[in-house]
């Protein structure tokens, strides 16, 4: 499971992440594409996790699988 189907799962919105997490709309499109990862306060990992209804290996686990995934892509261009 990567970090767009985690999202997914839980049936938000980009737009409903970034806003409860106080963070760009962008960010968490870029943590989907596999730009960039994760980098939040504890508070906001916490909210993060809640809202995905995720354990923290979960989200490690989707952010792996998601930066795999966009090495692999990139190397097909």
């Amino acid at each position: 499971m990567n970090m767009k189907q985690l999202r997914e799962r839980a049936k938000l919105k980009t737009i409903a992440v970034a806003y409860h997490l106080g963070i760009a709309e962008s960010t968490v499109r870029n943590w989907e594409k596999g730009r960039t990862i994760p980098k939040l306060r504890i508070d906001q990992m916490g909210k993060l996790l809640n809202l995905y209804s995720c354990t923290f290996e979960e989200l490690e686990t989707a952010v792996k699988e998601t930066m795999a995934e966009q090495q692999s892509d990139s190397k097909k261009d």
